[in-house]
């Protein structure tokens, strides 16, 4: 995501702050509608976020995701004595990074640069405000947010349940490094599982869905504009650590964030969206080291209770 730049002048020659925004390793989006077309028995035609009832041929427009900050960043105080809040929009901890990209005459609390973790929906704040209040005084922020607590204390020790349900075949078709799309550090431990569009997908291991993403519909295969766009459910575990479902079907998802869910409850459907070459269901454990999100290497046991084979 580009950095987003806003400046904001006063009288008396006090230059507000430009504002540098710049997401590291996700992105959300607002909640979408589909809108349904039909026409009723007298012939008169209809379009409504609602499906109707009674049996008429309905169209289904879908809906397009737009995408939104995972941190809202506001000034919750005034233009001379600013008080910059960071809220998490996100059920799961969120972790931001931030630093004056310039400043004259300015002094901060906490001290910047800083990271501050920020609770599910909480958020915290910085004060800013001029060394010496005779003088005029300018700052910019730099600021960078990656999902989780920083550094949590991870079971890696925990066993994955396989995350559709028996009778499925489990088919590996990129496991741990894969060469094609699993060298960066965020899905280097991550396995993608060969299945049809729309087959039910169960939760591996319980948890907090922290966040979900439904109304991607396309795939391709450019990862920086693909990438993106993958539909998902991202669960948070007891140990801090977080499972993400990604490249589900469009409207595929089946919990909403904030929900609680058991090992083996069905969250999702398997799909082809965001960056993908095929139907398959995209499976990582993530957690936030040094702000940046990577994976972790876990054991997953297949339907007898065996232990799969995920790399090399």
């Amino acid at each position: 995501m580009n950095p987003v730049k806003t400046t904001a002048r006063a009288a008396g020659g006090v230059c507000i702050p430009a504002l540098m925004l710049a997401f590291v390793g996700w992105t959300t989006a607002l909640e979408a509608q589909e809108v349904y077309l039909w026409t009723d028995k007298d012939g008169i035609q209809h379009l409504s976020d609602r499906r109707p009832e009674g049996d008429y041929p309905v169209k289904v427009q879908r809906a397009i995701a737009q995408p939104e900050s995972p941190v809202e960043m506001i000034n919750a105080g005034t233009e001379r004595e600013p008080e910059w809040r960071f809220s998490n929009r996100m059920h799961g901890p969120i972790t931001v990074s931030i630093s004056l990209a310039e400043a004259d005459n300015v002094v901060t609390e906490p001290a910047l640069p800083t990271r501050l973790e920020l609770p599910a929906l909480g958020h915290r704040s910085v004060l800013i405000g001029p060394f010496d209040s005779a003088a005029s005084w300018r700052y910019s922020i730099r600021m960078s947010a990656t999902p989780g607590a920083l550094d949590p204390a991870t079971n890696t020790g925990h066993q994955y349940r396989v995350p559709f349900e028996p009778g499925q075949a489990v088919r590996i078709g990129q496991g741990f490094a894969g060469e094609f799309s699993h060298l960066a550090p965020q899905s280097r431990y991550a396995v993608d599982f060969t299945l049809p569009v729309g087959t039910p997908i169960l939760a591996a291991r319980g948890g907090t869905v922290m966040d979900t993403e439904r109304f991607f519909h396309r795939a391709g295969q450019n990862p920086e504009i693909d990438g993106p766009k993958a539909n998902y459910v991202r669960v948070l575990h007891g140990d801090g650590s977080m499972a993400v479902y990604a490249h589900l079907d469009y409207n595929g998802v089946l919990v909403r964030p904030g929900q609680e869910i058991e090992t083996g409850q069905q969250i999702g459907r398997s799909g082809n969206t965001g960056f993908s070459t095929g139907p398959h269901l995209h499976f990582a454990v993530q957690v936030n080291r040094d702000m940046e999100l990577v994976s972790v290497p876990f054991e997953m046991l297949d339907h007898d209770g065996e232990s799969l084979v995920l790399g090399h």
